[in-house]
């Protein structure tokens, strides 16, 4: 069993990131800049974006912060959303998601431009995903191919069942996977709520991509001996063992499946620092004007 190492690898990318940046300020180029928003007091939310607005220092970003209150209108947000649309400094801006109930998330997602989504969520992006053009990709599934790549783990005809079908990472890992490219070329069974037999359908998988937010679904017995393990899962559960009553799961139980694995990544450090390392890459690719012109 080898551990997919997602905290290593985030910092190999982002020393990459750090050298393109200082060779396009050494050359009179325009310093990467990212913007993100956040509404309300979410704590993960203010976690992540905390951590976004660190790694942009790391690499050599400028970075903007746009706090509001829960409170704010969808209106105003919508406005805020054109003006940094409008701001030619600003070269990619997300909206960091949940937003309050009484704001419609797709809505404020189609009002982004295309050409500053680095979240990769908007459909114009999606669109271009689907059918193999260059786009914006979502951070989560982008960080997972990332992963497979740098490990040289071959998917091609290999069959891969993925758990969960978000817009956020099932639905577009799956579309990924599939794609005819490297990575890519797998035969892809997407699960959700609905699907039958989930257990036996894990059983057959090569690889196994779990986004479900159930903690420690996946068992030993729902793996294939040798299978690639990738857990996109981050739950926290009552743990009075640990310093602070809690400790951080995935969706899989790492213990029990981890030797039945050839690869398998830990949580935390697996996939979640490759999340912002990968916004980071969408950033540059915006900077640098790769995907649109």
């Amino acid at each position: 069993m080898e551990l997919i190492d997602g905290k290593w690898l985030s910092k190999e990318i982002k020393k990459e990131i750090a050298a393109q940046v200082d060779q396009i300020i050494a050359g009179g180029g325009k310093q990467p800049h990212l913007a993100a928003v956040l509404i309300g007091e979410d704590p993960a939310s203010q976690v992540y974006v905390r951590n976004k607005v660190k790694a942009c220092d790391l690499v050599g970003f400028k970075s903007t912060l746009i706090k509001k209150d829960a409170s704010i209108s969808e209106a105003e947000l919508l406005q805020i959303v054109e003006d940094l649309n409008n701001d030619p400094d600003i070269d990619g801006f997300i909206v960091q998601l949940p937003l309050p109930k009484h704001i419609d998330e797709i809505k404020v997602t189609l009002a982004i431009d295309p050409k500053k989504d680095v979240d990769g969520f908007h459909p114009m992006n999606v669109g271009r995903m689907t059918i193999g053009l260059p786009a914006y990709l979502p951070a989560t599934p982008f960080g997972i191919m990332q992963m497979l790549d740098k490990y040289h783990i071959n998917v091609a005809g290999k069959e891969c069942v993925v758990l969960g079908r978000s817009n956020i990472v099932g639905t577009p890992i799956s579309l990924l996977l599939s794609r005819k490219a490297n990575p890519g070329n797998a035969t892809v069974i997407l699960c959700h709520s609905m699907t039958q037999n989930i257990k036996d359908l894990c059983r057959r998988a090569d690889v196994l991509v779990v986004a479900m937010g159930k903690p420690l679904f996946v068992t030993a017995d729902m793996v294939k001996e040798g299978a690639v393990i990738i857990d996109v899962g981050m739950n926290r559960i009552d743990d009075p063992s640990a310093p602070k009553g809690t400790r951080l799961v995935g969706d899989v139980d790492f213990d029990a499946v981890a030797d039945k694995c050839s690869f398998i990544t830990p949580v935390p450090g697996g996939v979640g620092p490759m999340t912002i390392t990968s916004l980071l890459m969408n950033t540059l690719k915006a900077n640098q004007k790769e995907i649109y012109g």
